[in-house]
């Protein structure tokens, strides 16, 4: 029998053996190793894979028996009758678990007997064989011009230059051409090129350096191997000589602290180059130098693209004649590959040996995923993303496989991910760290390797929607299926009838194949796509799917959730955003487990009571939601970071209060506080230590709510106050936090940008409707010094803008909107260098002549 006590060994262990199943080394096959005993522990592995998923079910299972047990109601009777039946399900489980962890263990033991380490090595050198074959170039022109330029002009100390791209973006290419310029040869006494693997080492690194310099062959005795000897004898030879050393294909940041202290700063013009995917390499280096400059390499525009996939298929230019009936389909394969030259060389290559036909393209174009596991010219794309896969740590793999659950070229929105890294329980707890503030980092440090694109930017600089490259999503899909992690599933998915398989999308509204699917593993479930979700089909859902922890049904045509949806107890993530639900069964107030409810652009405006019950929900995101049901219970939810929006009831001064005790909370929008709240508000904002995002609107235009009380909310990024204020309160200039500031008929008497001005880090100020009855605005010289975007909307009253010179130095975009008596552009708007652009809408002609004569050209919205 399994004491309580070893449960968290035994799912340390379940968690050393998952680490193990997704360091993917033991999964590679060489081409030519292909054995029967390779596949043979194939098939092994994917038994320890599914051993490993009844492990992690029925400890889940255990572990909420345990909760519901410690959360019954003390208030209510328990029968005899109860107590042995809970204790008969314990005995059930514990021996469960028991035979679980007995199959797994005997498993892992057998397939962990077996070392892949010399596959890994082979693997590596082939990729850097295939790799450094690719050597056009198309567009890159401008970026060795800059980069010569860097190595030959500049500082006497020594710079550091990093090139930063992801794999196969032409790192290597870009830098062996500055490597062989003229004017870096002729410039530099010693010149050297050195490739460095992720798995080097410092002593053979030196060693090899030393061999170059004395010009001795590589079979000849070794040098000194004591490390401090070697760096020595490095800095010896290098003493007055004007050096630079290309280091290619940097890893980890540990190179800075080996290879630093041995190149010597002779402060007379030495350089460190060095090729990387990883901005933290590039950027650590600064613990070396005081002179670092980052090159950060973008995919090839469109036209660019087109003309090297020509080079490669036809053997000569863009510009020349080619077939016009295959321009349609080369712009769809240059799409695909997304600016990625290694990626359209190899393409390119493949297609000079197939026939110039649209149909013969088109149908390539169609089956590349599979043309890039099966075309062995081919290979050397999904192999050089690999490398960057192996050398993540595995809670950092598990993050990366996750986007093959959204479709291709899905832009997803950050906050939507993180949140269901978490509810996979991906991130893991440190000590006074958020969750999410650790997943934010996970994200980071992947974008930082060069894996996830950034796709938008939020004002603050935090991402807001990433994705990651075609063809690295190719390899993901590759690796997803060997670990049944996930499958996007569509018409064309039969064949995944009997699959066992942990996470699902669903793409087609086909009863028959979502009941056909294995669902006893799943653990969860995204719906993409257009078409209604039948009332037949959601109830599949929610009887077959026992086990989920995440089910995302946004931007789904969903109408109806069955009494049941409580039967789902695992489920911590649940979002029915922009769907057409109307209400919730009160049976939600089941799902104990539940961390985030998002509700976002529903019709679900009443939360049932039982939702007060829910002690770790974190996320709480409604649509005008009344949360009156809730009023005695919403204080007890002390783990809610998020609320909004909510919609206080006239009776809503008890409701207010127990926010006060939400001490965790994050963002908060309220919506139709009423003047007597006012008070009641200032307390309870006065006790949210961490809040970060503030929205307060009023009942109506003419409700006033007093702030004054309010104290210095010190973590606060984010104000919108849509209330009638009559003076803004003192609190808010003294923010230093602050980078984001809107003002709604707040009916200010005097000219607010006087207090405002000092805003440290303010980097958004919108004056919008009736924020402010005077007539004038004045911007001060120094003022604003970091805004980026301006707007003024709404003013009825206003007639006059001055900005003396100096004031908005860093300003990228200015709107006017619906001033009617102002009749001029302010002064000194052709002197803004930064301003991006301008945007004016239902001004008086009067104003649009006075735009007119500004300088050629102005960037703008009109």
């Amino acid at each position: 029998m399994v004491p309580p006590i070893e449960i968290e060994k035994i799912k340390e262990k379940l968690e050393n053996i998952q680490h193990f199943i997704h360091g993917s080394n033991r999964l590679v096959i060489a081409e030519e190793d292909n054995t029967q005993g390779r596949i043979k522990k194939r098939s092994a592995i994917k038994q320890l894979i599914e051993a490993a998923f009844a492990m992690e079910d029925v400890i889940d299972e255990y572990m909420i028996h345990e909760e519901q047990q410690t959360d019954h109601d003390p208030g209510c009777e328990v029968l005899a009758c109860d107590i042995i039946m809970y204790y008969i399900k314990t005995i059930i489980l514990r021996r469960r678990i028991n035979h679980q962890y007995g199959e797994l263990n005997s498993l892992f033991h057998e397939i962990s007997k077996g070392d892949g380490s010399q596959i890994q090595s082979s693997s590596e050198q082939n990729i850097r064989v295939r790799v450094d074959k690719v050597d056009v170039v198309v567009g890159f022109d401008d970026s060795i011009a800059k980069l010569v330029d860097w190595l030959v002009i500049g500082e006497a100390e020594r710079t550091i230059i990093s090139v930063v791209g992801m794999a196969g973006i032409g790192k290597t290419t870009l830098a062996k051409k500055v490597f062989d310029s003229p004017r870096t040869i002729q410039h530099f006494d010693c010149l050297e090129w050195f490739t460095v693997s992720a798995s080097y080492t410092i002593e053979e690194l030196l060693r090899d350096m030393l061999r170059r310099f004395y010009k001795k062959p590589s079979n000849s005795p070794p040098f000194a191997t004591d490390r401090s000897l070697l760096i020595d004898k490095v800095r010896n030879y290098l003493r007055l000589k004007r050096y630079v050393f290309f280091f290619d294909d940097v890893w980890s940041t540990h190179f800075w602290d080996d290879i630093g202290d041995a190149l010597v700063d002779n402060r007379n013009g030495s350089r460190i180059f060095i090729t990387t995917r990883s901005k933290n390499v590039a950027f650590y280096s600064e613990r070396y130098s005081h002179f670092v400059t980052v090159h950060e390499m973008q995919p090839l525009p469109p036209k660019q693209s087109m003309e090297l996939l020509y080079l490669k298929a036809f053997q000569y230019g863009y510009k020349e004649n080619y077939p016009k009936n295959l321009e349609d389909i080369s712009y769809e394969i240059v799409r695909k590959c997304k600016g990625l030259p290694l990626a359209i060389v190899t393409i390119g290559s493949v297609l000079s040996g197939k026939p110039k036909t649209a149909f013969e393209w088109k149908r390539f174009s169609q089956n590349l995923g599979s043309e890039l596991e099966e075309n062995p010219h081919l290979h050397g794309i999904g192999d050089i993303f690999s490398l960057s896969y192996d050398d993540l740590p595995s809670h950092l793999k598990l993050c990366l496989l996750y986007f093959a659950i959204y479709p291709q070229d899905y832009e997803v929105k950050s906050k939507r991910l993180i949140r269901h890294w978490i509810a996979e329980g991906f991130v893991k707890a440190k000590p006074e760290r958020t969750l999410e503030d650790l997943a934010e980092e996970y994200l980071q440090e992947l974008i930082n390797r060069s894996l996830v694109q950034v796709s938008s930017l939020s004002l603050g600089g935090k991402v807001k929607g990433c994705c990651v490259h075609n063809l690295l999503r190719e390899m993901i899909l590759r690796k997803v299926e060997d670990f049944n992690f996930c499958k996007f599933i569509c018409e064309d998915d039969w064949y995944l009838k009997t699959a066992i398989i942990r996470r699902l999308s669903i793409a087609t509204t086909s009863n028959d194949l979502i009941q056909n699917i294995e669902s006893s593993h799943v653990r969860s479930l995204l719906f993409f796509m257009e078409e209604e979700l039948h009332e037949y089909l959601v109830k599949i859902i929610f009887t077959k799917f026992k086990l989920l922890k995440v089910l995302d049904f946004e931007n789904s045509r969903l109408f109806y959730v069955p009494g049941n949806l409580g039967d789902l107890i695992h489920l911590t993530y649940l979002s029915f955003r922009n769907t057409e639900l109307e209400s919730l069964p009160k049976t939600i107030g089941k799902l104990h487990n539940l961390e985030t409810l998002d509700l976002r652009q529903t019709n679900v405006n009443e939360i049932p009571k039982e939702i007060s019950k829910f002690r770790k929900l974190r996320h709480l995101l409604g649509n005008k939601m009344s949360l009156s049901h809730l009023k005695g219970g919403i204080g007890d939810m002390e783990s809610l970071q998020t609320l909004s929006e909510v919609k206080i009831d006239e009776d809503g001064i008890e409701l207010i209060i127990e926010l006060g005790k939400l001490k965790q909370l994050r963002k908060l929008s309220l919506l139709d506080v009423r003047e007597e709240q006012g008070i009641s508000l200032c307390n309870s904002i006065n006790k949210m230590s961490h809040l970060e995002v503030l929205y307060i609107k009023a009942k109506s235009e003419d409700v006033a709510i007093d702030l004054s009380f309010v104290s210095h909310p010190t973590m606060l990024r984010k104000l919108r106050l849509h209330a009638k204020l009559n003076k803004l309160p003192e609190w808010i200039p003294k923010l230093e936090n602050l980078i984001e500031l809107s003002l709604a008929c707040s009916r200010l008497a005097n000219d607010p940008l006087e207090p405002l001005q000092s805003l440290p880090n303010l980097l958004l100020l919108n004056l919008a409707i009736h924020s402010y009855e005077g007539e004038s605005l004045h911007f001060k010289k120094g003022g604003f010094l970091k805004l980026k975007e301006l707007g003024v909307k709404y003013l009825y009253n206003l007639n006059s803008i001055i900005i003396e010179k100096g004031a908005l130095a860093s300003l990228k975009e200015l709107t006017f909107m619906n001033i009617p008596n102002l009749k001029r552009v302010p002064s000194n708007i052709d002197n803004w260098k930064n301003l991006e652009v301008l945007n004016t809408h239902f001004m008086p002609k009067e104003f649009e002549k006075s735009i007119a004569p500004l300088p050629k050209p102005l960037p703008s919205g009109i």
